[in-house]
């Protein structure tokens, strides 16, 4: 890594729930460097700056052919043109249809993290084989002789198991994930990260599975065999779990699998204090963080140590009050890691690994 310099195409979405696979890649990511994002609504502006008020040199521009401009008048050729969008359902639309055959004009490589296969479409592998470029589907299937079955070398693991699971879907449970891996190499501590989504094995996760793309007889199979494999090769202090969905949600109800194959030794839930409703289903009220914290303890029987905050629409001002709130409501540190760092993380987790 990196396997090359991408564009990152998140036409309509940046700053947006259906973002936020670019939002990953602009925020990390060891497998690309990064040049720039299009979203025409955002050009001319700073992506760092956009999602978190810090200037990162990532800049947001309108279309593909101002996004090869820029990057001709830099050291960094680009070669990949990532789609950045993270729709529900995970379809492509017409505009990202239109806009992969200018990226193959200009001989990039195409990584899709859609449903809607690359390599299905006669077109677009037309023209990738006369451009000699390369097509990924990343949530394509593996093939069935590939996928592990359930097996109970889990319990082998002698790493400290972390889950950071979510009350909701997009709501920020990867980003913490990998804030909190961060946190902890810099405190000298061995850890890993277990990717379960596209976006993270975008970002350079070492072990990585795509739960939405595998039968559903081998996804906790293959949880197993990510974190087992983990701990064979690198023999981590502590291995991070990456969430999906959440547990009650309607549309994407995850985190049973990871729970159940996984076994975590504690839980970190990621939670948007402002959300009144599950994200795009209006009419679906949002279950209370303690409700959702005594349904993980329950089919877990581990701990939730901490909930991680989500500070979408809360006023900073506010933000402080919020956190006490749901402390005094709930017992457990409220962190806001994108503001404060994962430093309050690493105290309570310290705890467990001295256990």
């Amino acid at each position: 890594m990196p396997d090359g310099n991408a564009i990152v195409y998140c036409e309509g979405a940046f700053n947006t729930p259906n973002g936020k696979t670019a939002h990953g890649l602009v925020r990390f990511t060891e497998r690309y460097k990064v040049l720039s994002v299009i979203d025409s609504r955002y050009a001319g502006q700073d992506a760092g700056n956009i999602l978190d008020n810090r200037p990162n040199g990532i800049p947001v521009v309108a279309d593909i052919h101002e996004a090869i401009r820029y990057s001709s008048e830099t050291d960094y050729p680009a070669t990949y043109f990532v789609i950045g969008l993270a729709p529900d359902g995970g379809r492509m639309d017409l505009n990202t249809q239109k806009a992969i055959p200018k990226a193959i004009n200009y001989k990039l490589n195409i990584d899709s993290g859609l449903h809607d296969y690359l390599q299905n479409d006669p077109d677009i592998t037309c023209l990738a084989r006369q451009a000699n470029i390369k097509l990924r589907d990343i949530r394509k299937p593996k093939p069935i002789e590939e996928l592990h079955f359930f097996s109970g070398k889990i319990d082998e693991v002698k790493s400290l198991k972390i889950a950071v699971l979510g009350t909701d879907s997009a709501v920020g449970k990867r980003t913490t994930a990998w804030i909190l891996i961060h946190a902890l190499r810099k405190a000298g501590i061995t850890a890993e990260m277990i990717g379960t989504g596209q976006t993270a094995w975008m970002q350079g996760a070492s072990y990585s599975i795509i739960i939405d793309s595998i039968i559903n007889d081998f996804v906790s199979g293959e949880i197993e065999h990510a974190v087992y494999s983990a701990w064979i090769e690198k023999h981590p202090k502590v291995i991070i779990i990456e969430g999906q969905g959440s547990l009650m949600n309607p549309a994407y109800p995850g985190g049973f699998e990871i729970l159940a194959a996984g076994r975590p030794d504690m839980i970190i839930l990621q939670h948007a204090p402002a959300r009144k409703e599950y994200d795009g289903f209006p009419g679906y009220p949002l279950h209370p963080v303690e409700k959702q914290i005594k349904a993980i303890e329950l089919i877990s029987g581990k701990p939730v140590v901490a909930i991680t905050i989500n500070h979408e629409n809360i006023a900073p001002v506010q933000l402080p009050v919020v956190c006490k709130e749901i402390e005094e409501n709930t017992g457990l540190a409220a962190i806001d890691v994108l503001i404060e760092g994962a430093e309050g993380l690493i105290d309570i987790i310290m705890k467990y690994l001295h256990k």
